[in-house]
């Protein structure tokens, strides 16, 4: 990575630390409690890692998810693939046969 590009993820770091630990306050007003500062900072700790935990969950379900349903649109495309070149079709996406002038 260039310097540009780590500034660029750093910044991205940065963001992303900010708006955690402001959802975490958000949670904190929300569940109503009154916390001294040392079991603020230790519920907004356990609030990030769990969101953590739960996002990286989420990510992992939606790829598989996104695998199992990628399968068949493959296998539907080879098939459709197969049929057009057993056609006689060059494969050609324009549905025009490429090596046949007009006249």
């Amino acid at each position: 990575m260039n310097a540009e590009e780590r500034k660029a993820f750093r910044e991205q770091q940065q963001w992303r630390q900010l708006r955690l630990k402001r959802e975490a306050e958000a949670a904190i007003r929300e569940s109503g409690l009154q916390l001294e500062t040392e079991r603020r900072a230790q519920f907004e700790q356990r609030y990030i890692e769990e969101r953590r935990r739960i996002d990286q969950e989420l990510r992992r379900e939606l790829r598989e998810k996104r695998q199992r349903e990628l399968a068949p649109v493959v296998e539907k495309l080879k098939k459709e693939m197969s049929d057009k070149q057993g056609n006689g079709s060059s494969g050609n996406s324009s549905g025009s046969p490429s090596s046949s002038p007009k006249k």
